[in-house]
């Protein structure tokens, strides 16, 4: 633990000679060609001090050839180049603001270009908070009350620099994806999720000192679930909480699957199938088939689909027309539920009450 508090205050303090905190989220793979462009457009090395060259077309496109870089058709040095836009109004101290576009992506910050494997590999270089307000966008509807964004905003914070914590000197600290958090560039942004960021700016949750694992959801269905159940994770700040979510009818689901789609995906017949084991809030942790196997519930959903099966939270029966599958909540249910907050916001609690609620025995610090 004390190791993992002295990285951090060493990432705190080397983003403070740059000025702002940074994130480095791996976007799509393009192939063996991508095109970046932007106004003030330079590149340089992959590094935060680098030296930058203007790009007087204001864009550049970058290919791969026998695993070497090159940049408008000219050999570049080493595997990897940065780009990076404003440079006409901007040092060289830290990733610029203007949006750059590369590839189907528009993002702030910088873009990094590196051989990845067989092609090419896309990483934006973002200060976390304009991160944040795109994530936001991305995650958390923006009809939401301010107090409930504000709340996910800390969660989505305290997730990011806990994530670039455990991958410290990796090329990327998270992916763009539900895999991680959800992140949309540029056109996620708004000024609702930009406020919510700036009333939190630099606020964690910690645990013993360190940056939580701050998982979050849509909707836990009327109780969240633990840490160890959900994740596999026995964290002292992920256990079972009541939530208002489970009298909104966004937390309710049904599917029906007909016996062919079942089987495919089982790998066996479904007649006979039943739930035998749950967890203590009602989610499934094992399901027997007909062949005489069992697969434990995340293998289930994961294998029927998991926006059919929005939750391990359910109940099937079969009927004439197939398998009915019903169900309460949306996500693996540890952590933040969304919805849950939000009906809390419109109770009037604040966002540090919120995740107080969500993350008990969590502290609130104030990093930057």
């Amino acid at each position: 633990m004390l190791q993992r508090v002295a990285l951090l205050l060493l990432l705190l303090a080397s983003s403070r000679a740059f000025a702002v905190e940074t994130m480095r989220i791996a976007m799509d793979d393009p192939g063996d060609e991508v095109r970046v462009s932007g106004r003030g457009l330079g590149f340089g090395p992959d590094a935060e001090d680098g030296a930058f060259v203007a790009i007087s077309a204001g864009q550049a496109t970058v290919r791969r050839r026998s695993g070497r870089l090159e940049v408008n058709g000219a050999p570049v040095v080493g595997d990897a180049i940065r780009f990076r836009g404003g440079l006409e109004s901007l040092d060289a101290g830290g990733p610029g603001n203007e949006p750059l576009k590369a590839g189907s992506s528009q993002v702030r910050g910088d873009v990094v270009v590196r051989v990845f494997r067989d092609s090419l590999q896309l990483i934006n270089v973002i200060p976390l908070e304009d991160y944040l307000a795109a994530v936001l966008g991305s995650e958390m509807p923006v009809s939401f009350p301010l107090e409930a964004l504000k709340a996910q905003a800390v969660a989505a914070r305290t997730y990011a620099l806990q994530k670039k914590l455990d991958s410290y000197g990796a090329a990327f600290h998270m992916g763009s994806s539900v895999l991680h958090q959800v992140y949309g560039g540029v056109n996620r942004e708004d000024a609702k999720t930009r406020a919510a960021v700036e009333a939190t700016r630099g606020e964690v949750l910690t645990y013993d000192l360190a940056p939580i694992e701050a998982y979050f959801h849509a909707t836990c269905g009327g109780r969240t679930e633990s840490g160890q159940e959900a994740l596999g994770r026995n964290l002292p700040y992920l256990k079972p909480v009541d939530c208002p979510c489970g009298k909104l009818p966004a937390s309710r689901w049904s599917a029906t699957l007909s016996e062919g789609e079942l089987r495919k995906a089982l790998k066996s017949s479904p007649e006979g199938m039943r739930v035998t084991a749950r967890t203590a809030t009602h989610r499934v942790t094992r399901v027997a088939l007909a062949d005489g196997s069992s697969v434990d519930g995340v293998q289930f959903r994961r294998k029927l689909g998991y926006m059919r099966l929005k939750s391990l939270d359910f109940d099937v029966e079969a009927t004439s027309k197939g398998y009915v599958f019903t169900g309460r909540g949306f996500g693996h249910g540890a952590g933040l539920c969304q919805w849950g907050a939000k009906a809390l916001a419109d109770k009037g609690k604040g966002y540090q009450e919120i995740l107080s609620h969500y993350y008990p025995g969590a502290e609130f610090q104030q990093l930057y």
